[in-house]
């Protein structure tokens, strides 16, 4: 007979099986070798929506996943973009950032935190550039400047 404990590890599991489906869909839709690197790099992204570089990745995977190597973090980062799974963006200077949203929208640097928010501005150029045989597959917009929060913060000393 099962405890109430086990009925939590029970949901837990199929949860997890779950959402190991729906990155699992993802690669076999881009026809990309099925990894368990490549599943908890997908899965972290998706769960972090804080546009990490590829070292707070790593960093964060290593410790559940103590043979985990940075290469294999960069390589599975790389394949996924080079798939559009997922989207590298420079916005704060150098540094690759990652984003599991690939649609098209803008993000938002605070200079003072530097947070980056996704941000939903449609942009005007996409009609005209289909009115001219083209289409459009990606569309990089950054817009940089003070956050509320941190304007919050500025305010309150």
């Amino acid at each position: 007979m099962l405890n109430c404990n086990d009925y939590k590890l029970v949901i837990i599991s199929l949860l997890w099986v779950k959402l190991l489906d729906k990155y699992v869909k993802i690669l076999k839709d881009k026809n990309i070798k099925i990894t368990p690197q490549r599943l908890v790099v997908l899965e972290y992204l998706d769960k972090n929506w804080t546009h990490p570089t590829a070292d707070e990745i790593y960093c964060h995977l290593k410790k559940k996943n103590p043979s985990l190597s940075k290469t294999t973090v960069y390589n599975a980062l790389e394949t996924l973009d080079r798939h559009r799974i997922i989207q590298s963006l420079t916005i704060s200077g150098s540094e690759l950032r990652y984003d599991l949203d690939h649609g098209m929208h803008h993000h938002f640097y605070c200079r003072k935190c530097g947070a980056i928010i996704d941000i939903e501005l449609k942009c005007p150029n996409i009609e005209k550039m289909k009115q001219y045989g083209h289409e459009v597959e990606e569309i990089h917009g950054y817009i940089k400047g003070i956050c509320k929060n941190c304007l919050k913060k500025r305010k309150e000393k």
